[in-house]
């Protein structure tokens, strides 16, 4: 259960339709082809503002690798090494193809009917996946609930993830549930769009 109350909010309300108004229901254009609305909607307002932009590969002591762009730690499937440099444009191109590939892609192959959930309810799940793993949101209550049509419960259900190393962590607690005055929380987009 979450620690905070989860309310629906202006600003995650705005989020949704700026994708929706931007993207419409057939998602945005890249060369390599068009992105569902979910993945825009979980790459620009979930996890990018969570991540930061990182355009000189450092050393990320959680991770304990090196991570470069949104913290990403592979480049076409090989480590991120020190001294590599990308700029803005490369790493958004990098990074789209990534959530879409690693996150969205998976999700509608272990969540069944993942795609007719809420757009907000994807996104989160999306975001949920990067930070925590594919396989642990496929396995998550999260998902049990949104499969049955339980999406405010499966949006609080995704709050349970806010512990590294056994311990509670605040930033976490912040990205699961209601965000920061600067960042929106997983919790709180998700709601706004149920």
């Amino acid at each position: 259960m979450p620690i905070n109350k989860i309310v629906p909010t202006k600003r995650a309300k705005a989020a949704l339709a700026a994708v929706a108004v931007t993207l419409g229901a057939t998602g945005a254009f890249y060369p390599w082809g068009k992105m569902p609305p979910a993945v825009d909607l979980a790459a620009d307002s979930l996890i990018k503002p969570w991540e930061g932009l990182v355009l000189v590969s450092h050393w990320d002591q959680f991770s304990k690798r090196y991570d470069i762009c949104y913290g990403d730690t592979l480049i076409d499937s090989k480590p991120v090494q020190p001294g590599m440099r990308f700029t803005k444009q490369q790493c958004d191109v990098i990074f789209a193809k990534r959530v879409y590939r690693d996150y969205y892609l998976p999700l509608t192959k272990c969540i069944p009917n993942f795609t007719n959930f809420p757009v907000s309810v994807q996104a989160a799940q999306i975001s949920g996946a990067y930070n925590f793993g594919t396989q642990a949101m496929c396995r998550s209550s999260a998902a049990k609930l949104a499969q049955i049509g339980k999406y405010r419960e499966a949006c609080e259900a995704q709050t349970a993830f806010n512990k590294a190393g056994g311990q509670v962590l605040t930033g976490l607690v912040n990205r699961r549930e209601m965000g920061d005055q600067q960042r929106i929380g997983e919790a709180e987009l998700c709601v706004s769009g149920i």
